[in-house]
């Protein structure tokens, strides 16, 4: 059947569970990560990043309600509900989005390690069966454009400072690592995704792109990429295990919705 018959029938059953299941790690990543980002706002370590940090913060969390809006389409419920009102355990975030910020080396690397996944995972997005997530891969990956120049100067700029900067990214690049497993979890619909075209990449093929990007550019900063060892079979290695820090965020960004819950809109 052409794409453009597929796309005015729309989605399967099977399509339609698959696709909410993707749109939804894309969106609780993204609204996770910028919560966190949000976290920096008038305590960055200089004015220039406070002001950074925000934009970026900001459109972490539009491209989230993009993506909400889209599962909302399919049936998922109200894009507003499905942003505030899940509990931890219906929450599709990566464990590497939900950790705590740490020092601004930590924050830095996360950025920079991130923000190469997003530019892997939208490509293959852009190229997606389902028209809707293709248009909106596309607008997102234009303004993650910036985001990715911003991870890279930043590091670049840390790192090539020496010393204890270079050693807090050392140790946050370490202590980052098991996580990154996480990312690439692309859940119980994985296979479906793959077979339909939702998303013409598997979850090894996302991590071969992402670290052909990453490892030749952490290994010419002076980075040694850490031995996965058994680190990625652990807990952290997939979505469906929450890191302890999501639960006390969710609480932050529900404050007002629990006084109000009329609140709860974008």
């Amino acid at each position: 059947m052409a794409q453009d018959d597929k796309a005015a029938r729309g989605p399967s059953v099977a399509e339609g569970a698959a696709l909410v299941d993707l749109l939804l790690q894309m969106a609780d990543d993204d609204l996770v990560l910028g919560h966190r980002h949000s976290e920096w706002l008038g305590v960055a370590p200089d004015i220039e990043e406070d002001v950074a940090f925000s934009s970026i913060a900001q459109d972490e969390v539009g491209h989230a309600a993009l993506y909400y809006e889209l599962a909302s389409q399919l049936g998922a419920g109200d894009a507003d509900r499905l942003a505030f009102d899940r509990p931890v355990g219906e929450r599709r975030s990566a464990a590497f989005v939900e950790l705590e910020n740490g020092d601004w080396a930590r924050t830095a690397m996360r950025h920079f390690l991130y923000d190469a996944f997003e530019e892997v995972r939208l490509d293959a997005c852009t190229r997606s069966g389902w028209q809707p997530l293709q248009r909106a891969a596309t607008k997102v990956r234009r303004e993650e454009f910036y985001h990715r120049l911003h991870s890279r100067t930043q590091l670049h700029h840390l790192a090539k400072a020496g010393g204890e900067a270079f050693a807090r990214l050392e140790h946050a690049l370490a202590d980052l690592w098991p996580y990154v497993a996480s990312l690439f979890d692309l859940g119980p619909h994985a296979a479906e995704l793959r077979a339909t075209g939702v998303l013409p990449a598997d979850a090894a093929a996302l991590r071969s792109a992402w670290e052909a990007v990453v490892v030749p550019e952490l290994s010419e900063l002076g980075f040694g990429v850490p031995a996965c060892g058994g680190t990625d079979a652990t807990s952290a290695a997939h979505r469906g295990a929450h890191h302890p820090a999501l639960a006390e965020l969710l609480t932050t960004m529900r404050a007002v919705l629990d006084v109000d819950a009329a609140a709860a809109s974008w």
